[in-house]
């Protein structure tokens, strides 16, 4: 199978890539290799996949013009991974444009170069973040996400919508992910594991929000990567042919727990700086992971130690830490 992974050059697009070359299909990665973080970091993860046979690498900005409609045409890919976005909920707060730029002009294109090439299945990466103010736990996909407390948060449940309009006019199916707290190796650094490492390792605070008064269901990237592939594999037979997925762990944690475990991780104590709640952030996220289950025959269950062991293991690796 021909695959076109956007975002390949990302932390999600990284690992799903080396997933779907090691089972032996074609990948074209796309990326923009944009500086919102480290460009050495989504070079050094495209290393990884460069002499992988099969693997194909263009550096493309999907909310240009004319970009995907000539991708399209050219590679006429059977499926698409679509994981490129502009991330972060507290950097939408000051930063709106390529919110608006590539998460929603971006996708747009996507979708109409969809429209007209009509691969076989079209799976799109959403987020836990539309859930937003929804107080009932755990979240399940049949709950409203009407009421997003973030623009970072609104373009997804956006994307959400175009696709199911583009889905029920045009008959491509599609399903979107609602992806709960990726970590692992290879990771953004703009994430709390990456954070806290870095800050624990060298002897310096971290910022602990709401007094620590948080819980996240961490969900690990291996995990993530084989939900993706199984509902690439998998389109939606309905009328229209569209789902939403969550995909989390469905085990919260708190986060003066999740510090725990990160300080056994690497071996060190974390100094705690207490701060107030961040706007934007929520105070708890949980999947629902029935729907997911049932569909695939899977859902993520790496427990929290197993794989910071694993995350902390391959940081002190990358940065040369012990």
């Amino acid at each position: 199978m021909k695959v076109l992974v956007t975002g390949a050059a990302g932390f999600i697009g990284m690992h799903c890539a080396q997933r779907l070359l090691a089972r032996g299909d074609t990948v074209i990665g796309a990326d923009n290799l944009s500086d919102y973080y480290s460009v050495d970091l989504k070079k050094a993860r495209l290393k990884q996949l460069e002499p992988a046979r099969g693997f194909r690498f263009l550096e493309l900005d999907i909310a240009a013009p004319t970009a995907l409609a000539r991708l399209f045409e050219e590679i006429r890919p059977d499926a698409v991974l679509h994981l490129a976005a502009q991330p972060g909920v507290r950097y939408s707060l000051e930063h709106p444009e390529p919110y608006f730029q590539t998460n929603l002009v971006g996708f747009g294109r996507l979708l109409e170069a969809c429209r007209h090439r009509k691969p076989k299945h079209l799976v799109f990466a959403s987020s836990s973040s539309v859930f937003g103010a929804n107080r009932k736990l755990p979240w399940s996909e049949a709950d409203n996400v009407d009421h997003p407390v973030s623009l970072y948060a609104a373009t997804k449940k956006s994307n959400e919508l175009l696709a199911h309009a583009y889905c029920h006019l045009y008959g491509v199916p599609m399903t979107g992910l609602r992806f709960f707290t990726v970590y692992g190796p290879w990771g953004r650094p703009d994430m709390s594991p990456m954070l806290f490492a870095k800050a624990i390792l060298e002897g310096k605070p971290i910022q602990v929000f709401n007094h620590g008064d948080m819980e996240r269901d961490f969900t690990y990237i291996d995990d993530i990567a084989e939900g993706c592939l199984r509902v690439l594999d998998n389109p939606a037979s309905s009328i229209p042919p569209y789902r939403i997925f969550n995909i989390g762990n469905h085990q919260p944690v708190r986060l003066t727990h999740y510090i725990e475990a990160l300080e056994r991780a690497l071996g060190r104590k974390a100094i705690l700086e207490m701060k107030p709640m961040q706007p934007g952030d929520v105070k708890a996220t949980y999947a629902d992971t029935a729907a997911l289950r049932a569909a695939i025959g899977f859902a993520p269950a790496t427990p929290l130690d197993a794989g910071l062991a694993k995350f902390a293991a391959w940081y002190k690796v990358y940065h040369r830490h012990g």
